[in-house]
């Protein structure tokens, strides 16, 4: 049977999170960054990976251009994203260029994020011999002439009918057109005679 303090040091619950510092961070920075997370009684606070520079950081909407530094921390004690934002902003960085995520959700974004790159990349469509010449085998096969392959052409039908064809007349004088409507010539009687009008 375990004692209470072997079950008090096996249960104890760690915190993992994942912070993103977008910008130029140099060393100085990191060592201060660091002090001030030992409030939280760190079990380890691993040294910043930086990302290339982005276009568009994930994370970060309205930073463009910039590179992230990622610091993996794992904490005795849990800490929020505003305590983490006020170190660095002490420090003199920006709170909009700092994020705080739980690393198991970090960690769960970036395998979907490889799972999507690896389809990608392993796509057989990009080896099929069929795009070898570039296609022109196959813009023959979607041409009209395979439907016209395919689809037999509709036959065309000769019906004759009993009553005469109307002939086509062609009106080459302006003669026989009215040109002038047939109400212009109409003459309107008088008005009445009512008092209002003088």
């Amino acid at each position: 049977m375990k004692t209470l303090r072997q079950y008090l040091t096996e249960s104890v619950h760690t915190y993992r999170y994942t912070i993103k510092i977008a910008g130029d961070v140099d060393k100085n920075f990191v060592d201060l960054f660091r002090y001030n997370l030992s409030k939280f009684d760190p079990v380890k606070i691993e040294e910043p990976k930086t990302t290339p520079v982005q276009k568009s950081p994930y994370g970060f909407p309205d930073i463009s251009n910039e590179s992230v530094h990622i610091i993996k921390a794992e904490f005795k004690y849990p800490a929020t994203e505003p305590q983490i934002q006020q170190i660095a902003q002490l420090l003199g960085k920006n709170i909009n260029m700092v994020r705080v995520i739980t690393s198991d959700y970090d960690d769960s974004i970036n395998a979907e994020n490889d799972k999507y790159a690896n389809q990608a990349k392993e796509s057989p469509l990009l080896n099929q011999e069929v795009l070898a010449d570039d296609g022109k085998e196959a813009s023959k096969e979607y041409a009209n002439q395979y439907l016209d392959r395919i689809i037999p052409k509709k036959p065309t039908f000769d019906i004759t009918f009993d009553a005469k064809k109307t002939p086509t007349v062609k009106n080459t004088s302006k003669e026989g057109i009215n040109t002038k409507s047939p109400m212009s010539k109409m003459t309107r009687p008088q008005l009445p005679q009512t008092g209002s009008r003088k």
